[in-house]
């Protein structure tokens, strides 16, 4: 351990407001954060988001505005002020559409897709060309993994020949055409791969909890019994065909049926069920599954129930018989709670420290190794996206978010392969939710240290950072805050030995470089 003691720089955000208002007070007292380097956690594999629904719209708006949003989504350049020009996403996530775009049956023609099947079983990959776009924007800026799922199968091969369900309880596919619907996503991924884009994981399945009969959407539910059939199937096919591609499952619509049936008897219990070598549905040891389950944050992010919920999705992942991974691979605002409300547009902090807060407590409690967003681009009166677009298929207006740079404070800097370190503070309650929350991650490749601090209390927080088992020459801290030009803004570089101020309702990413 190497400990310095020097005259403590204080660097002080200043407010517009009453600096005598208990909300804008500061902690006289420097806390000091202790970062581990050698308390290695999980390797952080990428952070993501969907071009659902909009994107098939946005991507064919005019070059400027499709350009901007892209930009903002991927770029991992900065501008001539040290500013990053976007969030720098390294993973997106690709929707096969199931082609109800066609039959006019979903009644928000903004949440129906095309689809790339015929009636007549050929394929037609001019469809879809909005999202192509986006998909190659996203390879052009540096993207290196893609992640390909669907709501639905086709509705060539749905049961009731709709992109939703009319049953509710069991797969909107018959089992005869489990193998089609296979073949299908492998003819996908093979077509994308040969283009360019090669995905590198296939989702077959989004949600299987619910019951996706009101209309409004592609979904179908499937049973554990149907996935672990289909997954097989698949499985056969990608081996045969030696695709690099790799099967994840299983999109749980809440963390909880990751570890517990609850109620859904036939759909819940997914780690155990899927890779316990005891359950009589084990696929741990399929050739193209990967060893990583994956499950939304929706509906678990109250206080009463964001520690615990997680804290059991970590548990019930020791007990898999394989080397087991979690992905938190979609969220956005849902629900209201005591903190927050999913309907109205909000371009500010407020849902920018809530998620956070959330991403905070998935990578910290529950072990994620990765964590996706759902909708890019939304154009709802709601807070499900990171930018906000008019609702026209052929240009509009475009708004940047401050949830978009709250995210792009872990995905801009902690980059693929970075490993989650300790963090520690004597004098510092870091499981206060509604206080400072930290974590940071070591980019061996780089040689930087990056850690993330959010604070969600209405003081501001002097802090002072000690590396435990190596030595940073400097800190480049960025904060996305509540001033207007605080989208991951950077600030004047600090020594080892400095301290800095936290300002209240802010997120500060500091960048150190390794000695």
């Amino acid at each position: 351990m190497r400990i310095n003691y020097f005259l403590i720089l204080t660097i002080t955000f200043f407010r517009c407001s009453n600096p005598n208002s208990p909300s804008n007070t500061t902690e006289s007292k420097t806390n000091v954060l202790v970062i581990h380097v050698n308390d290695k956690k999980q390797t952080i594999h990428n952070f993501g988001a969907s071009d659902a629904w909009t994107c098939k719209y946005i991507g064919q708006w005019p070059d400027d505005k499709r350009n901007q949003v892209a930009d903002w989504l991927f770029s991992k350049e900065m501008d001539a002020d040290g500013r990053p020009k976007g969030i720098g996403l390294s993973l997106w996530r690709f929707n096969i559409g199931a082609g109800s775009t066609a039959q006019d049956n979903i009644a928000d023609e903004w949440r129906r897709e095309e689809g790339f099947l015929k009636d007549d079983r050929s394929y037609d990959w001019s469809k879809q060309a909005g999202q192509q776009w986006f998909l190659r924007a996203a390879k052009q800026r540096g993207i290196e993994q893609f992640l390909a799922f669907t709501n639905s199968p086709p509705v060539q091969l749905t049961k009731n020949g709709k992109a939703f369900s009319d049953d509710g309880s069991q797969a909107n596919i018959a089992a005869e055409n489990y193998l089609p619907f296979a073949n299908y996503l492998f003819t996908v991924a093979r077509h994308f791969r040969d283009a360019g884009t090669p995905f590198n994981y296939i989702s077959p399945f989004n949600e299987p909890q619910w019951d996706w009969t009101g209309a409004s959407q592609e979904g179908s539910p499937y049973t554990n019994n149907e996935i672990v059939s289909i997954t097989k199937i698949l499985d056969s096919i990608l081996t045969k065909n030696n695709e690099t591609t790799t099967i994840q499952i299983a999109e749980a619509g809440k963390l909880n049926y990751l570890y517990e049936a609850a109620d859904k008897q036939t759909r819940g219990d997914q780690i155990h069920t899927f890779f316990d070598n005891q359950s009589s549905l084990y696929v741990g040891d399929l050739t193209h599954v990967d060893k990583i389950i994956s499950g939304h944050s929706y509906f678990t992010t109250t206080a009463e129930t964001l520690k615990s919920t997680r804290q059991n999705v970590s548990s019930k992942i020791n007990t898999a018989s394989v080397p087991l991974e979690f992905w938190q691979s979609e969220y956005c605002i849902l629900g209201n709670d005591n903190e927050i409300t999913a309907g109205g547009k909000d371009i500010g902090m407020t849902p920018a420290l809530y998620v956070a807060k959330v991403i905070h407590h998935d990578l910290t409690v529950a072990n994620a190794s990765a964590w996706h967003w759902w909708l890019s681009v939304t154009v709802y009166d709601y807070k499900d996206g990171l930018i906000y677009a008019d609702k026209n298929k052929i240009n509009g207006q475009i708004e940047d978010t401050k949830l978009l740079w709250a995210l792009g404070n872990y995905s801009r800097f902690i980059r693929p392969e970075s490993v989650r370190i300790g963090v520690t503070a004597d004098d510092l309650n870091l499981s206060n939710v509604n206080g400072i929350m930290a974590s940071s991650y070591l980019n061996e490749e780089e040689h930087k240290v990056i850690t993330v601090i959010i604070n969600y209390s209405t003081s501001d927080t002097a802090l002072k950072f000690q590396m435990d088992g190596a030595s940073v020459s400097s800190w480049q801290p960025y904060i996305t805050g509540q001033g207007s030009d605080e989208k991951l803004k950077p600030l004047a570089a600090i020594n080892e030995t400095d301290s800095i101020t936290i300002p209240r309702k802010s997120i500060v990413t500091l960048v150190g470089d390794l000695e």
